[in-house]
């Protein structure tokens, strides 16, 4: 969640930050729905491009002055002493908090909803193009539901899930209870 409130931060692509990243699309991806933890080299670079401490992408690991991960301490924050000496501060660690989070997520079930609307637009415009409406009407109408509860989910006007089927559904992709 927090690769893609940066991502989004700065207004780039997934495209653009995996090019600047040298990594795939996929990984950029992956990593943003929490399908996979990026690998240590990878949190390195993702600190380096969003200029942001490494502990943002792993708050376990903390790093040492030379920019190393420290393994005897968890504290990311500069001690009094170092910032005394003049030592270059390090950068911020950033989180996402709950209201960021739940807005992420709103806007995405939106955008879903919106490549959903998009393909019922273009298959319904083929289809009256080529004549077919009247063989596909069955269908059709059935899309045309499927679509309009889809943005009634979308936009929070129904909800067809309650909050249990949502807990038990993340609880199974965790593999642990919340």
């Amino acid at each position: 969640m927090i690769v893609r409130k940066l991502r989004l931060k700065r207004g780039w692509s997934q495209e653009h930050l995996a090019e600047l990243m040298g990594v795939s699309t996929r990984t950029i991806q992956r990593i943003e729905r929490g399908q996979t933890k990026p690998s240590l080299e990878t949190q390195k670079s993702l600190a380096a491009v969003f200029e942001v401490d490494i502990a943002t992408f792993e708050p376990s690991i903390a790093m040492d002055s030379t920019g190393e991960p420290d393994m005897n301490t968890t504290n990311t924050n500069e001690t009094t002493q170092e910032a005394q000496q003049g030592a270059k501060p390090k950068p911020a660690v950033e989180t996402v908090s709950n209201e960021e989070a739940e807005a992420m997520e709103y806007v995405k079930g939106i955008k879903d909803f919106y490549g959903h609307l998009l393909f019922f637009i273009i298959f319904t415009v083929i289809f009256i193009f080529t004549g077919k409406i009247s063989e596909m009407l069955i269908p059709w109408g059935a899309w045309a539901l499927g679509l309009t509860i889809h943005g009634l989910q979308a936009f929070e006007v129904i909800n067809l899930f309650k909050i249990n089927w949502e807990k038990k559904m993340v609880e199974k992709r965790l593999k642990k209870k919340l």
